[in-house]
């Protein structure tokens, strides 16, 4: 299904939550009225709902410039950017009524507990503990709470790996990452990567044709990008040419709610061996040499980056 033969997306409510008060404090929903404004019975469009800034956990600080934090603003739904089994990707503007201040978000909300999640979660979630017992034989039988409690992790984790790897690449221009914005219960809102006047999302790699040195520009990037995942002791768990966007030349990394511990997680080197497998493929079927693209030799190194070599 194409993008505009999908329904208009709808205004998300804010209703009473389904748990009760065992609920876990990252999977709660803030409520609160909206700010106040001149004319006290103005209301959003029905296509606008109030900033959920103050509600939500922010991304790192200082904040960038261009990032709305104003509690008068209201997000505008404007289209979905992706859909997917595991979450679907909105375009959101976020702006204050009657200024400049506006910022577009890709706002990325993770299936609720009556829809599929990760055909392979159980290996992912291997090395991530919760604290309760009954929060962990929730998520082991897949209950209906089990799953909302998965759900969860995956935006948790996907927002905690963003904002730490964002610090990175702002520190050190070696890897880069959408600014994670907030996370609120499922719902991920990031940095949009594209062109913000036309709203167009940045390609995929695996949509681009560089030449030969474009091609070796993006491999070095990626190596780089890799390198300091492993020093963090990460692996992706889950690349391709397919959630690797290529924006004004710069490989921006996406997609990282299954992050994978490579030390706590049992499988974690060998989700890291198949990260590199998968993208080093795609760059020698390109042309560039087996030598230089040698997955085996790449998978050591970053294991020994990563400390377990």
């Amino acid at each position: 299904m194409r993008d505009h033969d999908l329904p208009a997306p709808q205004r998300r409510g804010r209703g009473k939550s389904r748990f009760d008060d065992d609920e876990p404090d990252f999977l709660k929903r803030g409520r609160r009225t909206p700010p106040t404004l001149t004319d006290p019975d103005a209301e959003p469009e029905v296509e606008d709902s109030w900033s959920s800034w103050d509600q939500a956990v922010h991304g790192p600080e200082p904040h960038p410039d261009w990032l709305v934090t104003e509690l008068a603003a209201r997000d505008t739904e404007l289209g979905v950017l992706k859909t997917g089994k595991e979450a679907d990707v909105h375009l959101v503007r976020r702006a204050v009524p009657d200024t400049d201040r506006s910022c577009l978000l890709a706002v990325k909300r993770y299936r609720d507990a009556q829809h599929r999640l990760f055909h392979r979660d159980a290996g992912y979630l291997e090395g991530r503990r919760v604290r309760r017992s009954r929060e962990m034989r929730a998520m082991t039988g897949r209950t209906a709470f089990g799953r909302q409690m998965i759900a969860g992790q995956w935006a948790a984790a996907e927002f905690a790996a963003l904002s730490q790897l964002w610090e990175i690449g702002a520190a050190s221009g070696r890897i880069a990452v959408p600014y994670p914005v907030q996370l609120l219960g499922t719902e991920l809102m990031l940095e949009f990567v594209g062109d913000a006047e036309a709203g167009e999302a940045a390609p995929r790699l695996a949509q681009t044709r560089p030449d030969d040195e474009g091609l070796r520009d993006l491999w070095d990037q990626l190596v780089e990008a890799l390198t300091v995942l492993a020093r963090a002791g990460y692996a992706h768990g889950d690349l391709s040419p397919y959630n690797l966007l290529v924006h004004v030349g710069r490989l921006v990394m996406i997609d990282l709610p299954q992050v994978v511990d490579v030390v706590a997680n049992p499988q974690g080197a060998d989700f890291l061996a198949r990260d590199v497998r998968v993208v080093a493929a795609w760059f020698t079927a390109r042309g560039m040499p087996a030598t230089v693209t040698d997955p085996a030799a790449l998978t050591e190194a970053l294991l020994r980056e990563a400390g377990i070599r």
